[in-house]
């Protein structure tokens, strides 16, 4: 475990242990579960499809392919919950493939609207 207060800023950084300098990671989905085990039904997207959900979320700079680092403020669920759970899904690409997923960044994605 990994303890901070509420409202502080946590830093994660992530990293592709290969011998191949030409692959690049990227963050696509990251959330937090109340549950160790459970991360469908009471979640909270912090990234999704790599956009932002959280507002305290940010990106930061790394001078290597192979690394991503971010940070977003440290929350807790209701009910007095004092754990809070974090899965990634991570992507790994070739670099310079400008069609993987690695470049296209955040991929919105709009609801339909239902008629009467």
């Amino acid at each position: 475990p990994y303890y901070v207060d509420i409202n502080q800023d946590l830093f994660l950084e992530a990293y592709l242990h290969s011998s191949d300098p030409n692959l690049v990671l990227f963050a696509d989905t990251c959330v937090a579960s109340p549950t160790p085990n459970n991360f469908t039904s009471v979640i909270y997207d912090i990234i999704r499809n790599g956009c932002a959900r959280d507002s305290t979320y940010a990106t930061y700079y790394s001078p290597y392919r192979h690394v991503v680092r971010f940070k977003f403020n440290a929350f807790q669920f209701i009910h007095n919950n004092p754990l809070v759970y974090l899965q990634c899904e991570l992507v790994v690409c070739r670099a310079y493939d400008y069609s993987s997923r690695c470049y296209q960044g955040c991929i919105a994605t709009s609801k339909k609207e239902a008629s009467s």
